[in-house]
């Protein structure tokens, strides 16, 4: 009952989140199920089996609201159900012990990454350039963020929403609608490949069916977050939450001693909490910005 209860909590957060930042459910997830001790392909093959749903229900919302591209959905979606497959496979056949630290590291890399993305990255509004992306620029694409997908137990949203949006071929709507789609496929070669490679009696339905459930409770709260915390301030705290918890496992894994690996936890908190501050002070949302004040004092005069 513990167990079901942890993994219900997981899907709970990491959907919000999803919801919130429309990235991020695999690397939250992922992050904290290694947290808790679950192996890497454990991990990876619950939270697939659990998103296999979740993909079909968004990809079918994208096509009926019109917000999928037609012409790059397979070029994405086939590469990356291949090398979805393919990662399930080499997963399934490493030792837990072996893996576990490489997963952690790229899934902190991921926590970077979104706190990069939506903190520090310069948002411009570009205009979008009349054009067609290149298969050959695509199918690696996919192909390369299948694999990290199957392998880290998240990474589709995160490695192809950025590029394909980078690039400014097609409106932001046709981008995540095209790859909310195409994840579908991804999610259930990955999930097949696990049926084969890992087999039935290792993955347990009930937390499969736990971690769908906290992200169907959390689906209405996602929302209600997007209107209340502005998204700087979430990427933070999910970016921060990614990197704590995946630095905890390398820390564990490279330093044996229990008191410096405390002193670099706590030196970890205390820069997540400054980013946090400098955020809320970057958006002159911080409480006590002098500049603020001195803007309010000097209206009351006027």
């Amino acid at each position: 009952m513990r167990k079901l209860t942890i993994f219900a909590l997981v899907g709970f957060l990491a959907q919000l989140i999803d919801g919130s930042l429309g990235m991020g459910f695999g690397a939250t997830s992922s992050s904290l199920l290694l947290t808790f001790g679950v192996a890497p392909a454990i991990a990876s093959a619950t939270i697939h089996f659990s998103e296999v749903a979740t993909t079909a229900a968004s990809g079918l919302s994208h096509l009926k609201f019109k917000n999928v591209d037609k012409s790059i959905i397979l070029k994405l979606a086939l590469p990356g159900a291949i090398t979805g497959f393919i990662g399930a496979g080499v997963l399934s056949n490493l030792h837990s012990d072996f893996i576990k630290p490489f997963i952690a590291l790229f899934l902190l890399s991921m926590g970077i990454y979104i706190i990069y993305q939506f903190v520090f990255k310069k948002q411009q509004n570009q205009k979008v350039k009349d054009g067609r992306f290149s298969a050959l620029l695509l199918v690696p694409q996919g192909a390369i963020a299948g694999f990290l997908d199957a392998i880290g137990g998240g990474g589709w949203g995160p490695v192809n929403t950025p590029l394909l949006l980078s690039r400014n071929k097609i409106e932001p709507r046709y981008v995540i609608g095209t790859v909310s789609a195409s994840e579908f496929f991804v999610t259930i070669s990955t999930s097949l490949g696990f049926i084969i490679f890992l087999g039935w009696s290792q993955i347990n339905i009930l937390l499969v069916v736990a971690l769908a459930f906290g992200g169907v409770v959390a689906a209405p709260f996602s929302a209600w977050l997007v209107k209340t915390l502005p998204v700087y301030v979430l990427a933070v705290l999910v970016g921060g939450l990614i990197i704590f918890t995946n630095s905890s496992v390398l820390l564990g894994t490279l330093i044996s001693s229990e008191a410096t690996v405390n002193i670099i936890k706590g030196v970890i908190i205390l820069a997540w909490l400054g980013l946090v501050l400098f955020t809320l002070y970057q958006h002159n949302k911080f409480p006590f910005n002098i500049q603020n004040q001195k803007s309010k004092e000097v209206d009351q005069i006027n």
